[in-house]
């Protein structure tokens, strides 16, 4: 908690399922008040299912541009915050060259999850809930009307 970050990077492996939600969420709650942005290890494609969940809640991510940690134009976060293994060890590895506090949030993969579409909505619901939580958590004081 403490004062708000200027700026908010979510960092995961595709940037394609997790740290887009983050994003979104985030946006959605704070993104007049506070810079949020978000990369991958990699850069994939934005994942169908992600895309369909946040609409749920009424935030639409079906326009994220994927990218990865070369693709980023600005390097300079207040946070960042990882949300895999992967990216944890990116997200450190930027803090040699810029003062950013790093902190890391294990979140699953939800692609990792096989079944039928019912099956598979489920588990990447449980990750946006869980992300969800978080961030009101982590922003608690600065966060405005509930999602």
């Amino acid at each position: 908690m403490g004062d708000l970050p200027g700026s908010v990077l979510f960092a995961c492996t595709n940037n394609a399922i997790r740290s887009p939600m983050a994003e979104g969420i985030l946006k959605h709650l704070l993104g007049s008040r506070v810079y949020v942005d978000s990369v991958g290890v990699r850069a994939g494609e934005i994942d169908a299912f992600a895309v369909a969940v946040m609409d749920e809640i009424g935030i639409d991510i079906s326009r994220h541009r994927s990218k990865s940690f070369a693709d980023l134009e600005d390097t300079s976060y207040d946070l960042i915050v990882s949300l895999s293994p992967e990216a944890q060890h990116k997200a450190v590895e930027m803090t040699r060259t810029m003062a950013a506090d790093v902190e890391f949030w294990k979140t699953l993969d939800p692609s990792f999850v096989h079944g039928n579409r019912e099956t598979r909505l489920k588990v990447y619901r449980e990750v946006r809930d869980e992300l969800l939580a978080r961030i009101k958590l982590r922003f608690d004081a600065m966060v405005g009307p509930a999602v």
